[in-house]
């Protein structure tokens, strides 16, 4: 077993926020192996991840694999899936959508996705939702970052809005031209991890 799989077993086994009294059960829920190159971090797992012990798999997910596959990922070549918070939050007391997890439960979660990231490197590292962006970017207007990247040492962050039908924020055209904008980002992004030789090895290798 790799460190990062070994990492994986220790943050499914974490109860730090039940013990905190922020949640009533831990259900941690991520995916990959150390051989992704890509990263999607979004904000946390939704009811629907609850029953496939899967990220991304609900309405928002159905959403963001379309968005990739516009972006040259398909289905079979899903990047590594992990989140701000790893555990599903509940419901948003007011309003549709998720609750937004709290500063501390953030904080707490913190070092796991550190150690993640850490540990697997990726080259090109996807931003879902203002949580994430401001987690790993730092807190912005969506409109002004969306369409951008940002390169750094050794990964390229590229910010995305977040696929969930509670957002309003797609429904400006101008906001849905940035978004096509961010996609064609990813493609070339992605297909410079291919043209190297990293992520057709990652392909190959599943």
């Amino acid at each position: 077993m790799d460190r990062l799989a070994r990492l994986h077993r220790e943050i499914r086994a974490c109860t730090k926020c039940v013990a905190a009294g922020y949640l009533a059960t831990a259900m941690p829920i991520l995916a990959g192996t150390s051989r992704d190159r890509v990263a999607i971090v979004g904000q946390a797992p939704g009811a629907i991840e609850i029953t496939t012990g899967l990220p991304f798999t609900g309405r928002s997910g159905r959403i963001l694999r379309e968005w990739l596959a516009e972006a040259g990922i398909d289905e079979a070549h899903l990047p590594y899936r992990t989140a701000v918070t790893k555990c599903f939050p509940g419901k948003a007391k007011t309003g549709p959508g998720d609750r937004r997890p709290s500063p501390a439960e953030i904080e707490l979660c913190a070092p796991w996705l550190e150690q993640e990231l850490a540990l697997l490197k990726p080259r090109v590292i996807l931003l879902i939702g203002t949580l994430a962006i401001e987690r790993l970017w730092g807190r912005v207007a969506l409109a002004s970052v969306i369409g951008t990247l940002r390169r750094e040492p050794d990964r390229v962050l590229i910010p995305l809005p977040h696929p969930s039908g509670a957002s309003r924020w797609l429904n400006e055209p101008a906001n849905k031209a940035l978004l096509r904008k961010a996609l064609r980002l990813v493609r070339r992004e992605v297909v410079g991890l291919d043209s190297a030789g990293i992520a057709g090895r990652m392909h190959r290798s599943r």
